[in-house]
């Protein structure tokens, strides 16, 4: 049977190989048996009608030399590979991998699959397509190696070799995106392509990567846990026609960020440079391809596990059904928090519009003014060992809310949920236990934003959730399965602790969750304020639906929850969807140098200027695009200094006339803020983190 692989991995494999075979003109790109030593195949063409998306390019005709094209799974399994001339500039060619691929994956597009068995394949398509490393029996070299070494079985009789060619599951799951990819997969496929993910090219000190997740040292590398595992699509019907799954070709498919240029490097190599005309005429040909494929998402996704595409946060409000917080409410906020003196006016957050929307935020400002009780509710879903400042928002907002309304919170750690998307069951093991050792490394992270111990309970919900486990119960009675399914997009092969998982994160909603640490029984008149970013809301709405089957009567909100907002803070290459954990070129993580820090802003940082000095004096850059300047209104305190900074780039005149100079500003900022959080973060010991997350009376 095939190693574990998450649906959106498995669909992301298929794809990838289907990008490099569009890029590079191949038929298919075939596996490399790790233990052969000839790989004479490497860039065959295969017969039949080919899998080709562009112009064919001939880079694999000459002597190979080291530089390479892979596909791996960890860092010994290699499913294929294409040796490349020393000449080629693989980097460029990565490039132009990559942007097929998420080409492809922000078109979207259905995934069809079906189930069959090894016969039928081959029979169907033939057996060079169908013998893909993707599908592999990764058990077969480890029988082989106890045949040679003449281990036994249960019985005592000499363990026999694997059959010849057993190198292939006897049942297949064969994927079909048509006119994109086709083949058999490793394991089940998602049901749409948008639901995959992006990858990013990037440069290391060794390796040219495309990276799902933390780079592996290989050429072109991925994680496991690079991607949400989203819903499948079923894995019945019938195999498409062969016709159809091998499909026409795509004359747009070359998909390179660096255009004709691109076009001119990857042309120059047919045949060992080619004639003047022939090479011409190829670069016309790429040029073309490449100015056609359009990038740009055909529509905003926002949900708990994925935000991609421009984000039209009015539009988002009018989905969501929330309402936005105005200049009013505003004003309204500040009298409340200056007349009670913990803080001087408004966080910058609230100030310049990065918590925008709320569900009944006003009923909390009714509660404050009355000096009636309610608590704070936040939470992180540890994925990775380090923060990045984009995960830090929600905390930054809520350490203020907690100063300025004096009151208490509960920190909610969802290592159960990650686990439940992200986790892998690999040689009879899991590793659940890694996220829950996350939880402990992100608690430092939280910890180090300045909360108030005394009024702040941390847990984990797998060591929690028996406390919680009478409200998540009464969740689960309260809500029927059809409408999480259309809320959060179940399907039949969602494990069934995605489907349970809303509650978990609906119940400390309800102060009742927590009978020690807030004091509270059904009973209690405690509302709950809950500061996130808006992908969250769908749990609140469907937690907001069955509230009141969980509280009093006398509760002053019917026991649902209010909602506080924020926008997305945007990745380094640009101003769509949100920064990512798993491309570590898109963020600034907590434990990153300084070095690192001006490195990552100086190379990624997308500017919003112009292309050059002339123009950029004359015209100024777009302070909307420009992600240095866009940060800066998150974590530069001071407002006048913003404008300042604002006024001189956007016009192209001043101190800071040039992206450079704004750029260098916004490195000396955070390399002060990340290096006070580090200082303080040195500090807090596994120790300390077990006191925060002690159940124990809070004090209010």
């Amino acid at each position: 049977m095939a190693a574990a692989c998450s649906p959106a991995m498995s669909t992301a494999l298929l794809l990838l190989q289907a990008s490099i075979c569009s890029t590079l003109g191949l038929a298919s790109l075939p596996a490399i048996d790790n233990e052969a030593t000839n790989t004479s195949m490497v860039g065959a063409s295969t017969a039949g009608a080919p899998l080709v998306f562009g112009a064919p390019l001939a880079l694999w005709n000459k002597a190979p030399g080291k530089s390479k094209l892979a596909v791996a799974l960890g860092k010994k399994r290699v499913l294929c590979e294409l040796p490349l001339h020393k000449d080629v500039p693989v980097q460029e060619v990565a490039a132009a991998v990559a942007a097929t691929f998420n080409k492809h994956v922000r078109a979207g597009g259905p995934v069809f699959a079906s189930r069959a068995s090894r016969r039928q394949y081959e029979d169907e398509y033939g057996a060079v397509l169908g013998y893909n490393a993707l599908t592999h029996d990764p058990y077969t070299k480890q029988r082989e190696k106890d045949a040679k070494k003449k281990k036994k079985d249960a019985d005592g009789n000499p363990l026999p070799p694997p059959p010849p060619h057993d190198r292939m599951q006897d049942e297949l799951t064969v994927a079909h995106v048509p006119g994109v990819l086709f083949g058999a997969a490793l394991g089940p496929v998602v049901s749409d392509l948008s639901q995959v993910g992006t990858i990013e090219f990037s440069t290391g000190a060794k390796d040219t990567c495309l990276t799902f997740g933390r780079a592996i040292d290989l050429t072109l590398t991925f994680q496991l846990s690079g991607f949400s595992d989203a819903p499948t699509a079923s894995p019945d019907g019938a195999l498409p026609p062969a016709a159809d799954a091998i499909g026409a070709a795509n004359p747009a498919g070359v998909a390179a960020a660096s255009g004709r240029e691109l076009a001119a490097k990857l042309a120059a190599e047919r045949g060992g440079g080619g004639g003047g005309g022939a090479a011409d005429a190829d670069v016309d040909a790429l040029a073309e391809g490449v100015e056609a494929v359009d990038v740009t998402p055909k529509e905003m996704v926002v949900n708990p596990w994925d935000v991609s595409g421009a984000i039209d946060y009015n539009k988002l409000i009018d989905k969501f059904g929330s309402s936005p917080l105005t200049p009013a409410d505003l004003e309204r906020l500040e009298r409340i928090v200056r007349k009670k003196g913990k803080v001087d006016g408004l966080h910058r957050f609230i100030r310049r519009g990065i918590f925008f929307s709320h569900r009944d935020f006003l009923r909390i400002m009714d509660l404050a003014e009355q000096d009636k009780p309610f608590y704070l509710y936040t939470g992180r879903g540890p994925s990775s060992g380090s923060m990045h400042l984009g995960h830090l928002l929600p905390f930054m907002m809520t350490q203020w809310m907690q100063k300025a309304f004096d009151v208490p919170l509960v920190i909610q750690m969802t290592d159960d949920e990650k686990y439940l998307w992200k986790g892998e069951y690999m040689d009879g093991d899991d590793n659940l236990d890694h996220f829950r050792n996350l939880t402990m490394q992100n608690a430092k992270d939280i910890i180090a934003c300045g909360f108030d111990k005394d009024k702040t309970f941390l847990f984990s919900d797998c060591e929690y959730v028996g406390t919680m486990y009478p409200n998540i119960v009464r969740i689960w009675k309260a809500v029927t399965y059809s409408t999480a399914r259309s809320m959060f997009g179940f399907v039949g092969e969602s494990n069934i602790g995605q489907s349970a998982f809303p509650a978990i994160q609906a119940a400390p909603s309800f102060p009742s969750s927590f009978p020690v640490v807030l004091g509270a029984g059904r009973d209690s008149e405690m509302a709950c304020l809950i500061p996130c970013a808006i992908d969250q809301d769908p749990y609140f709405r469907m937690t907001r639906d069955v509230a009141h089957k969980l509280v009093g009567a006398k509760h002053p909100m019917g026991g649902k929850p209010s909602l506080f907002h924020s926008k997305f803070f945007p990745p380094l290459q640009g101003a769509t969807g949100k920064m990512s954990s798993s491309d570590n070129n898109s963020a600034i993580f907590l434990d990153d140098t300084p070095e690192l820090i001006s490195s990552k802003i100086k190379t990624h940082a997308y500017s919003g200027g112009q292309e050059t000095s002339k123009l950029q004096k004359e015209k100024g850059a777009n302070l909307e695009v420009d992600v240095s300047y866009q940060w800066l209104t998150y974590f530069l305190e001071s407002d006048d200094e913003l404008k300042a900074i604002g006024d001189s780039y956007g016009s192209g005149q001043g101190d800071y006339w040039a992206t450079g100079m704004v750029k260098d500003k916004l490195i000396e900022l955070l390399q002060g803020i990340v290096a006070e959080h580090q200082s303080r973060k040195i500090h807090i010991t596994d120790d300390e983190v077990r006191e925060w997350m002690k159940e124990r009376k809070l004090k209010f």
